[in-house]
C-alpha cells in the first residue's frame, strides 16, 4: 500500500493551552472524517507552530484524542516576515490507496489563506 501524505493548517485566536487544543483537535478531526481515515492507517504526524505559539504542543492534542501509539513530532515553522500568525501547520502520513489527487488536504480559519487553491 502506497504512503502519502496529507497537509493541514489553522489558527489560534491566543497562545492558550484550550486554544491550541481545541483548534488542533478539529483540524485532525477534519483531516480523518475528509479522508476516511482509519487510526490504524496513520504512520506519524509532523505538527509546526509558528514562534508566537507556545503555551502547549500541538501533539498533546493528538495525545488526548487517543493517538497514543502513533509517532508525533512537533517543530517551530519558519519565522519569514509577513507572514500568517498563530498557526499551526500538520503533515500526517497515512497508508492508503488513494491516489495524491484524491486527498484533501484541509486549511482552517485564517490558514485558508495559505492554499485558497485547496480551499473550497
Amino acid at each position: 500500500m502506497p504512503v502519502r501524505a496529507i497537509r493541514g493548517a489553522t489558527t489560534v485566536e491566543k497562545n492558550s493551552v484550550e486554544d491550541i487544543m481545541h483548534e488542533t483537535k478539529k483540524l485532525l478531526m477534519e483531516i480523518v472524517q475528509a479522508n476516511n481515515i482509519n487510526k490504524d492507517d496513520i504512520i506519524s504526524v509532523i505538527f509546526s507552530a509558528t514562534k508566537d505559539i507556545n503555551a502547549a504542543f500541538p501533539a498533546t492534542a493528538a495525545r488526548e484524542m487517543g493517538w497514543t501509539d502513533i509517532p508525533l513530532m512537533c517543530t517551530n515553522e519558519m519565522d519569514v516576515p509577513g507572514s500568517l500568525e498563530k498557526c499551526i501547520r500538520v503533515m500526517m502520513h497515512i497508508n492508503t490507496d488513494k491516489l495524491n489527487s484524491q486527498l484533501k488536504h484541509i486549511y482552517l480559519k485564517e490558514a485558508r489563506k495559505l492554499r485558497p487553491d485547496l480551499v473550497k
